[in-house]
């Protein structure tokens, strides 16, 4: 029985219907206005929508512009707009708002339902882009309570009307692109995205790369395509058949592209990974002293977090020359550690190594286990119980990392054996560093033996005393007895030691003795100019460390780090000059404003004459000289100079290798000056350091795009050497004979 009503009836439903749409608008018109009020949480300011805050790393770059690593919580690089493939915003567009460059942040035709849905606990996805970046930015994580999920929806919309007035659509998809979160790996923003399962940068990511990608953003986790491939490449085909719909792909392209493989280069990234890591190490640690000493902060006063504030640091770091490096390194230290390892094969450690045990529980206080031990409040016998019970640790090998059943204690001997070598390549003109290797594998062994470190330099000191010597007059031929000398007048009487086969009999000129590193010849020449005025150059060229004015720093007893030493030696390369190696060009932050940039000191540490004549006497290092492997061995017969250098029981191996338009220094030895090279003829800076440098110099030489030319010399000074350098001529002169004489037959 069907009833009718009255028209009255109907007139009064009507109006019941009416006032409850009337109602509930004006109730939803109300929300909107506390909300844009603040009674639900204050709202972000014009400040920050102008200034989103976002965890971005801080990229370091090398001189040619590419990517050493990054100093990160959340490892996010930004991007700009052109530097996004159209394959990345198509997939994007086509996934989660076909409907973007139509609206204005909010889409009303779907927003009302969605609204409804999530309050009656079903979730439903629908929001635009410009509302996700909100949420992303400003909102957070969404909340289970229907009421507070609501009042998060209106800020969002809010927000997103506000962020179209503010960007373009273009701007607003490269934020999003920048924050949204892939996942585990640290990977952050499409940039990182991109490197860490493709190798490559967003501009270069094809349709398939981009849907897998874009595919990830609704579920980083469940989408992984590491952990789960099938559902990743289930997702990336349904973003592809998405961007078929859209027109963004014909049809044909899409089957395609859906018939492949993931084709992941999987290269994820941690503070360890990429080149020069003990460089990025310090240079973090030199830019947050530089920002504390000059007062560098944000607008607000705070201080720079160079973990946090997506800061670009411009270095002098060749990429290139870096890598050539490091493979150096990577390519001759295996042979000279199985060369440790033969000549320590079947000896007591314990017997022939001194202080061994103070060594090992040095160690052992030093190491993490013992500290974490310590915390867990274990006593000093329980701790030594667990260093000598065995257990799976992981030990660094040349032939790679192994997983081993070892002692911990036998784990610290196993390391203390192990040699280090740290190297460090610059320009003696600009003073800018090329390459900086300070050790032999970071994860391992994170102490940076460029900068940080110092140690005993030997020989490599010498070319010090012989500079002060010839700017004093001296003559590279003139021709001293090679006999022991005592020097007094500063404490004990001091004579140099030497071992007798090393010895060349008779008168040497300086230049021979330089070249074999003659230590009686050296105690002469430091007997002839004093100390003070050695000790006087060598701070002038740089050395930072303590040099105490005594003559046994002629032999080097004094210690120096390879950043100073190779700084110094440039000072011969360069006419005299001291430049202050430089590592930092410049800092912007997130917005390319320029915070920092550096000035290196400049100092006329020699005249150009003496520094000419001194590169004439490091090059008879490589002609006649302990350096002369470098030709018979390496085959480098271009003008190069240099100086090997061995510290007392063969500690310490150093060579610093100058050409004009590089110098480069090498240091090898072990943690500890008591363990050591038992001879030597291995130990000595000609076998441990030199090959370093020369494989790197040929790599180098090889590659014609770098501007390193083989065959050029040092420039001699406008006004000559200033010094008799033909020791013919010199000889002729000493004993006054002239071709006048000759020639009447005297």
């Amino acid at each position: 029985m069907i009833i009718k009503l009255a028209q009255q009836d109907i007139k009064r439903y009507n109006w019941y219907l009416w006032r409850a749409v009337i109602s509930c608008f004006a109730f939803f018109i109300l929300l909107l206005l506390v909300t844009y009020w603040g009674l639900f949480g204050a709202l972000p300011s014009f400040h920050d929508l102008e200034n989103p805050k976002s965890l971005q790393a801080t990229e370091v770059l090398s001189a040619d512009n590419k990517v050493l690593g990054t100093y990160f919580v959340e490892n996010r690089s930004s991007v700009n707009y052109s530097q996004l493939s159209p394959n990345v915003v198509n997939a994007l567009i086509a996934t989660e708002d076909s409907r973007f460059y139509e609206h204005s942040g909010i889409d009303l035709r779907r927003s009302f339902t969605i609204v409804l849905l999530n309050l009656v606990g079903r979730k439903q996805g629908g929001s635009t882009i410009t509302q996700q970046l909100a949420k992303n930015m400003f909102s957070g994580e969404g909340a289970h309570n229907p009421f507070v999920r609501l009042t998060q929806k209106l800020k969002e919309w809010i927000i997103a009307v506000q962020l179209e007035r503010r960007y373009t659509k273009q701007e607003i998809l490269t934020m999003y692109l920048n924050k949204v979160d892939f996942g585990a790996y640290n990977t952050y923003g499409i940039k990182s995205a991109a490197h860490t399962y493709f190798n490559t940068t967003p501009d270069k990511l094809t349709a398939d790369q981009a849907a897998m990608l874009i595919g990830m953003v609704k579920g980083p986790g469940i989408y992984s395509p590491i952990r789960h491939p099938d559902r990743a490449q289930k997702r990336r085909n349904l973003i592809l058949d998405l961007m078929e719909k859209q027109g963004f792909l014909s049809e044909g392209q899409a089957t395609e592209l859906a018939k492949k493989p993931l084709g992941l280069d999987f290269n994820p990234m941690n503070h360890n990974d990429g080149p020069a890591p003990y460089f990025r190490a310090v240079l973090k640690q030199e830019i947050q002293k530089i920002f504390k000493d000059q007062n560098i902060v944000k607008a607000d006063g705070s201080l720079y977090d160079l973990d946090r504030d997506g800061l670009k640091i411009y270095t002098t770091i060749d990429a290139t020359m870096q890598q050539y490096a490091e493979e150096a390194q990577r390519e001759y230290m295996p042979t000279l550690q199985a060369q440790f390892n033969e000549q320590w094969h079947g000896v007591s450690r314990s017997k022939n190594i001194k202080n061994f045990k103070l060594l090992l529980d040095e160690g052992m206080y030093r190491s993490d286990r013992y500290k974490q031990l310590e915390l867990q409040g274990k006593s000093e016998d329980e701790i030594r119980e667990n260093f000598n019970t065995p257990d799976s640790l992981e030990l660094f090998t040349w032939k790679g990392d192994i997983d081993t059943l070892m002692k911990p204690i036998d784990s610290i001997v196993f390391t203390k054996m192990m040699l280090r070598n740290a190297m460090m390549s610059m320009d003696p003109t600009t003073g800018y560093i090329k390459a900086w290797v300070g050790g032999t594998n970071f994860e391992h062994f994170k102490y940076d033996q460029v900068k940080v470190g110092t140690r005993q330099v030997g020989s490599t000191a010498k070319p010090f005393t012989y500079a002060v010597a010839m700017e004093n007059g001296f003559s590279p031929c003139q021709e001293v007895d090679n006999v022991p000398v005592t020097i007094t007048g500063y404490g004990a009487p001091w004579t140099p030691g030497l071992f007798s086969s090393d010895v060349l009999p008779g008168a040497i000129t300086l230049r021979k003795a330089l070249g074999w590193s003659q230590n009686y010849v050296a105690a002469y020449v430091m007997n002839e100019v004093k100390p003070t005025p050695v000790m006087e150059l060598i701070k002038k060229m740089g050395i930072t460390s303590d040099v105490p004015p005594y003559p046994s720093i002629c032999l080097g007893s004094f210690n120096a780090s390879v950043f100073d030493m190779t700084g110094a030696y440039c000072t011969f390369a360069n006419h005299g000059t001291w430049t202050e190696p430089t590592f930092i060009l410049r800092i912007e932050d997130k917005n390319g404003n320029p915070l920092y940039t550096h000035t290196p000191k400049v100092v006329q540490a020699m005249d150009a004459q003496t520094a000419y004549v001194m590169t004439y006497m490091l090059k008879g290092v490589i002609e006649d000289g302990t350096g002369s492997r470098l030709r018979f061995k390496y085959g480098l017969n271009n003008p190069i100079g240099g100086k090997t250098g061995t510290t007392q029981e063969n500690s310490d191996g150093w060579f610093i290798g100058i050409t004009p338009q590089l110098v480069t220094g090498v240091w090898s030895g072990c943690e500890d000056r008591d363990i050591h090279f038992r001879s030597t003829r291995l130990g000595e800076g000609a076998n441990s350091a030199l090959p370093i440098f020369a494989l790197y110099m040929k790599r180098v030489y090889a590659n014609a795009a770098l501007g390193i030319k083989k065959n050029v010399d040092f420039d001699a000074p406008k006004n000559g050497p200033g010094i008799v350098l033909d020791c013919d001529q010199y000889k002729q002169q000493q004993q006054g004979t002239t071709e006048v004489d000759k020639k009447l037959g005297f």
